[in-house]
């Protein structure tokens, strides 16, 4: 796993294309508000991971940013993992790693998604469904 610093120094065109074709944007919509410098995970608590598999592709990737709706709360942005990476442990490793940065900065972590295979996922580690906090899906107390 590697954090990344700068996302544009990083082949990211595969897991674009990929999460464009599953019907997500949000891969795309990392790299747009990157290069826009809307979000480059460089806020304190913030941070960008991605993993790559053993001939050094992109396999992975996922962002921790300060929730807007307060300081206190982070959230899990633009997780995604590719296919034929998936049940391989890599999203485990991933969403481990942001937890555990998480709690140096944060009392909450949200994170919106709506597809069940995901709600599946983060509930799996504890987050709880329910919209207690803006524009999230689910929310886990990591105080």
């Amino acid at each position: 796993m590697t954090k990344i610093k700068n996302l544009l120094e990083h082949e990211v065109n595969t897991l674009v294309q990929e999460s464009k074709e599953e019907g997500f944007r949000f891969v795309e919509r990392l790299l747009n508000d990157y290069r826009e410098g809307t979000n480059r995970f460089n806020k304190q608590g913030e941070a960008l991971y991605g993993i790559y598999d053993e001939e050094n592709d992109f396999v992975a990737v996922g962002g921790l940013n300060v929730d807007p709706s307060s300081a206190e709360t982070g959230r899990v942005r633009r997780f995604y993992v590719k296919k034929e990476h998936r049940n391989e442990g890599i999203g485990t490793l991933l969403l481990k790693q942001i937890i555990f940065d998480a709690r140096r900065s944060f009392n909450v972590l949200v994170l919106h998604t709506d597809t069940e295979k995901a709600d599946h996922f983060y509930t799996s580690f504890g987050f709880t469904k329910g919209n207690r906090y803006p524009n999230a899906t689910h929310y886990l107390d990591i105080s």
